[in-house]
This record gives structure tokens, sequence and C-alpha cells, in this order.
């Protein structure tokens, strides 16, 4: 690491840095597609499949000959004789003649000679004697022995050509593109059992302090709960990683080099430490870092969040872990993550896409932050009736602070759980009135 220590970075400094370091996208990987949600394209995909892979009908009803149902309207409608059906999940094994139909399920192959579909609902059954039956209803039971239809069908109508979707052997999803639930669904229709992938990268996580107890563990007259082992590890789920609990660590440099050589062992891509960063007197993570590998501290400019610490150690593999110490506060420790451990975590796992979407905000509270530093407010947006956010005139999203009881302390987290985004002023910025403009950045819903 190069750059002096004590230097207040900028977000971009370090984060830019930060990324240089990420030694690239992690390994490939074939998973079965069912199993591929979420996970990144490590090649493109292709169609194996032309789908549709034969003509089918849109519509329950009847295939015709279009040309039989020219003149077809509700005052003159057309008899035609029904010669059989094509069920969905059948072939058709008779064609469509002059002066018939052939009943037809929605998905079912058009049958030869047919070249429209007649729904259902313009349609009147007939039975062998002549009787109609009611009209409009559904395509099912018996065959009947001819149909009145009501109205005419073009060349065409209501069928699913051969390939309108996609062709095999076509591209049908790029290399690392993120597997959505619609992208998982097109890759399974076109064939594909198996997709090609970037393994997750897999995070370590390490709370530390003598005062850090488990969840359920007595307090005793000094103790807190852990509130950043599991919400650190949520974080790292949440961004597409598996993460490794390293449990909780005392203020001992021994304790803490301990668990870390055990991440490093278990081929963390990235270890990530909650405390002990700064320079108290039981602030040890920096010397446990540079103990197992080569560490850069960095007073970055953000409130909150200041403290924070990055590096890199070589594993037992071969490979190489990134190190991330985040401050103690919850608060902070969440800050830090969203700003350079996620696009880190999104870069490992080979995505195009680091950084959240940046949205416009108007502030509807007046806010002081630290000058010098970029503040990241948690903030809730006003929404409607329908739960949308309300935007103002010029499209800017409401926002209001995220208010637990102690505000927007670095400690509060109820103010965190609240919040649906952070909303930053810049660094020069020391007073936003109410009214002010901020950008906004979402945060993953609930």
């Amino acid at each position: 690491m190069t750059g002096a220590r004590d230097e207040l970075r900028s977000v971009e400094a370090a984060r830019e840095a930060i990324l240089a370091a990420v030694p690239g996208p992690t390994s490939e990987e074939i998973v079965p597609i069912d199993r591929a949600l979420g996970r990144v394209l490590s090649r493109p995909v292709v169609a194996a499949v032309t789908l549709p892979p034969w003509d089918n009908s849109a519509m329950d009803g009847y295939a015709v000959r279009s040309a039989d149902v020219a003149a077809a309207s509700e005052a003159g409608p057309v008899r035609l004789e029904v010669g059989g059906e094509v069920p969905a999940g059948g072939a058709a094994d008779r064609s469509v003649e002059h002066g018939s139909a052939i009943r037809i399920a929605t998905g079912a192959p058009i049958p030869e000679g047919a070249d429209a579909v007649i729904p259902v609902e313009q349609t009147t059954p007939l039975d062998a004697a002549g009787a109609p039956g009611e009209r409009g209803r559904d395509a099912a039971g018996p065959v009947p022995a001819a149909v009145l239809v009501h109205a005419s069908g073009a060349a065409g109508a209501h069928i699913r050509r051969r390939g309108s979707d996609l062709s095999e052997g076509a591209e049908i999803l790029a290399t690392r593109s993120a597997l959505t639930p619609a992208a998982v669904a097109l890759a399974a229709g076109a064939g594909l059992a198996t997709v090609h992938v970037r393994r997750q990268p897999r995070v370590a996580v390490l709370a530390t302090g003598n005062e850090v107890r488990a969840a359920g563990e007595e307090l005793g007259p000094a103790g807190i709960p852990d509130a950043n082992g599991p919400g650190l590890r949520a974080l790292v789920e949440s961004s597409g990683a598996t993460p490794i609990n390293l449990g909780i660590a005392a203020d001992d440099q021994a304790d803490v080099v301990g668990r870390l050589r055990s991440a490093l062992a278990q081929g963390a891509d990235a270890i990530v430490v909650a405390g002990g960063v700064s320079v108290g007197p039981y602030d040890v993570v920096k010397l446990a870092f540079e103990s197992i590998g080569e560490i850069g501290l960095w007073r970055v400019a953000v409130q909150p969040g200041k403290p924070f610490a990055f590096g890199m150690a070589p594993r037992p593999d071969g490979g190489t872990a990134l190190l991330f110490g985040l401050p103690g506060n919850p608060v902070s420790s969440f800050v830090t993550f969203e700003l350079f451990v996620r696009p880190a975590i999104r870069a490992l796992a080979g995505r195009r896409e680091l950084l959240r979407p940046v949205d416009r905000a108007v502030l509807l509270d007046e806010v002081r932050t630290a000058s010098g530093r970029r503040a990241f407010l948690r903030v809730t947006a006003d929404r409607d009736s329908d739960g949308a956010p309300v935007r103002d005139a010029q499209g800017r999203i409401q926002v209001r602070l995220s208010r637990g009881p102690a505000g927007q302390g670095s400690h509060v987290l109820s103010a965190l759980a609240t919040a649906d985004a952070l909303a930053v002023v810049p660094e020069e910025v020391e007073l936003s009135p109410a009214g002010a403009a901020a950008a906004l950045w979402w945060l993953d819903p609930a």
C-alpha cells in the first residue's frame, strides 16, 4: 500500500484504490439452473432450442382456415364441422380441411391447413342434431360435432409463430449478467439445465471488543450485544457473497490474528473486521492486519465512518484476501460497508454495476454535518397511499431524517433500521436547510 496513513482520503480515492486491488473475478463453476438465482454469468447463455419450437395457439378455441371465416359475423355466423381436437402437450394428427375446424388448447401445435385460431368466446358449439350449446363456454368437455363462428379471423390471428421468442444458437444472456428470476426462467425455457457462473465470493466477518457479547448471552455489568457480526454477515449475503462467521474476538492481538489466519485457511476472498481500527490502546486490528499482510490505515472523509483500514493478505492456497477494518459503531460499519466493501464484493463476483444507482432527493429537515467530510444521512422517503415514493415538481424524492431515540448518531441502530435510503451531503456543506437538494442511494428493501 502506498500513501500517507494519516491522509484524510476522499470516498472516491479510497474506493478507487480498493477496486484496483481486487485480484479479479472469482473462479468459474457450473451450477444447475434452479440454483443460479443471483449468480453472475461467466459465459454467455446460448439458447439450446427454438422457442416456441413450433407454431402454436395463443388461445383456447378452434384452428380454422381464415378464408372459411372471412365473412363470419354476429348476424351471419359461419358453420364449420369439428374434426377433432389438439390438447396442450399433444400433436395434431389430422389437418384442417375446407369447411372444418379443429378444437385447440392454448399452447398446442397448429394443425396443418389451419392459418388462424378463433377464440372459444366467439363460437357456439353444436351437437350432432345441430342444437346449439352455451355460447362462449370454455373449451372443455366432449368435442362438439360442429361450431358456429361469429367473427372473422385474419391469417395468423392468435398464432404464436415458431421462433418468435428466440432461436436455437442465439445468445440470450451476456457474460457478467446477474441471473434474476426472469433470467432464470429464460435460460430454463431455452433448454439450459446448467449455466456457467462465477463462484460466490467468500467473505469472513469478525466482530471485536471485550465488551461484545453474542446474541442471547448474559451481558453482565459492562457487556453489549453483538450487532456488527450478524448485521455485516447479512450485508455480505445481500451483496451476493457467502459469509464466514469468525465469531467475536477479544481486544487481544493474538486472538484477532488467530481468527484471521483461520479465515485465510478457509479460502476467504475478503475479511471484514468491525472495531479496533482506530488508534486507542485496545485497537489491535491494524497490528493484526500488519502481522498477516500489507495494510494502509486510512482516515476517510466520511460521516459516519472515518476510521477505516484496508489491506491484502496472502492465503495458503496462493490466493489473496482483501482486508477491511470497519469502525466499531454499527451505523458507521454499515455505511463504510456500503461505500467500500459492497463494491469490492461485486467486483469479485464479476458484476458490471458496482455502485448503487443514484437518485435525486430534497431534504425536508434541516441538517448540520461535519465540514470536510461527506455525510451519509439515514433517511426515509415520503410515500403516497399506494406506497410509492413522493416526488416534487422537479422529480426529486422527498425524504426526512430517520430518527431513533438519539437521532442520527453513529450508534443509533433504530434510525438505520427504519431508513430506506442514504442521502448524501457534500464535504463543503455544513448546514443543509429544509428544502436542500441531495443525492440519494436507495438501500435494499426489507
